[in-house]
Parts: C-alpha cells; sequence; structure tokens
C-alpha cells in the first residue's frame, strides 16, 4: 500500500475529516434551519409562495446545488469515518470497561455517538423520503406562482401527531449528538487552548440546545396552529 493510502486511511486524517465535516454540516443546520422558520414567522398565502420560492431556489440555483453535492459528501464523509473509527476503537479495546466504570471520565453521549449517529441517518431517510424525493421526483401539485406546492406537503406532514412526534425526538437525539460533537471537532483538529477552550464548550452547548429546540418548534407550531 502506498505512502498516500495509508495517510488517508490513518485514524488521525479520519478525525481531521471527521471533524471538519461535522462543522460543515453544522453550518448546513443554520442555514436549513433560517429556510424553514418561514413557516413560522409567515402565514398563510403568503407563507405558501414564499416557501415554495425558498425551495425552488434550494432546488435550482447553480451554487446552491453545488453546496448541495457537497453536503450529501460530507454527511456520507462524517459517516463512514464515524463507522470506521468506532469499529476500530473497539477492536483496540476488545474487552470494554471490564474493571472500570465508563462513566467516570465521559458522558453518555460521548459514548453513544456511534448509536446517536446511527438513528440521525434513519431519521434523515425518512425526512429525505418525505420532503426531498417529493420534491425532485414526486408529482407534487403547484401554487399561484407555478412552484412546486412543497409547503402543502410540509404542512400536511406535520398535521400527523406520530410524525411531528418522531421529527422531536430526532431533534432530542440531534441535540445529544451535537453535545459532544460540537466541542470534540475543535479538540481533533487540536483547537486547544486554556483561554479559548471553555468558550467553545459554552458555544457548543448553546448550539446543541438552540438548534435542536428551533427545529422542533417547526412541526409542533404547523401540529397546533394549522
Amino acid at each position: 500500500m502506498g505512502a498516500t493510502a495509508v495517510f488517508f486511511k490513518s485514524s488521525l486524517v479520519r478525525k481531521y475529516w471527521m471533524a471538519l465535516t461535522g462543522l460543515f454540516l453544522c453550518l448546513f443546520l443554520i442555514g436549513h434551519l433560517a429556510g424553514n422558520l418561514q413557516l413560522v414567522f409567515l402565514t398563510g398565502e403568503e407563507a405558501r409562495l414564499q416557501f415554495n420560492i425558498y425551495a425552488k431556489f434550494m432546488t435550482s440555483n447553480p451554487a446552491v446545488k453545488l453546496l448541495s453535492y457537497i453536503t450529501y459528501l460530507s454527511l456520507l464523509l462524517h459517516a463512514i469515518d464515524g463507522i470506521v473509527l468506532t469499529r476500530r476503537n473497539r477492536a483496540a479495546r476488545p474487552v470494554q470497561y471490564a474493571y472500570s466504570n465508563p462513566g467516570a471520565n465521559s458522558s453518555w453521549a460521548s459514548r453513544s455517538m456511534a448509536l446517536l449517529g446511527i438513528l440521525i441517518m434513519v431519521f434523515l431517510i425518512i425526512h429525505l423520503k418525505s420532503f426531498w424525493f417529493e420534491m425532485h421526483f414526486g408529482s407534487l401539485p403547484t401554487d399561484a406562482n407555478g412552484n412546486k406546492d412543497l409547503y402543502e406537503i410540509t404542512v400536511a406532514s406535520f398535521q400527523s401527531w406520530w410524525y411531528t412526534a418522531l421529527y422531536v425526538v430526532a431533534m432530542a437525539v440531534l441535540a445529544l449528538h451535537l453535545s459532544h460533537g460540537f466541542q470534540s471537532a475543535f479538540q481533533s483538529l487540536g483547537l486547544n487552548h486554556q483561554k479559548y477552550t471553555p468558550l467553545v464548550k459554552k458555544v457548543g452547548i448553546i448550539f446543541a440546545i438552540l438548534i435542536p429546540v428551533l427545529f422542533a418548534i417547526i412541526p409542533i407550531y404547523l401540529l397546533i396552529f394549522n
């Protein structure tokens, strides 16, 4: 195996990729949330038309489409690296915590990142099937502007209490994943400093709570008020 192949398959490089893709996906979450909050701050026909304009822009603008491909790739790399690193860690420690308390120096979230990641991926498959697939390949009705009416199926989906409950639970899982992943990404990149690390941890906690909570508010709002 060549030196280049060994380099890219090393655990250290995989941790770098894991951190970089994770932070990029955090930026994606912010952008995705900003677009979806239109469903809360706008009402009636204005909400329908503006959300559908936004959906069309996000699926047709060349720059946004390029960012979408980068997001898909980041998600794939993040998942693959997570699986590989988890398997390597377990292989290096065949008898896990046989004589020690696993919670002594780590949180449950940090020890369960693989499980949390799998649950998020399952939710993403359901979520993409419900909206992304329908927007790209489904036969959606059109609104008054002639745009695909993604607003209609979004509101209809969140009229279902079980789908809204699933979404809220998924956001709780995401919050746990972010609670460790955000600060861990900076640590993996070697960005540790006695002065700044406490701030990164605080920002990470705020981010891990605020973003999922705001996402969860959207389906709850649509379930109650629409």
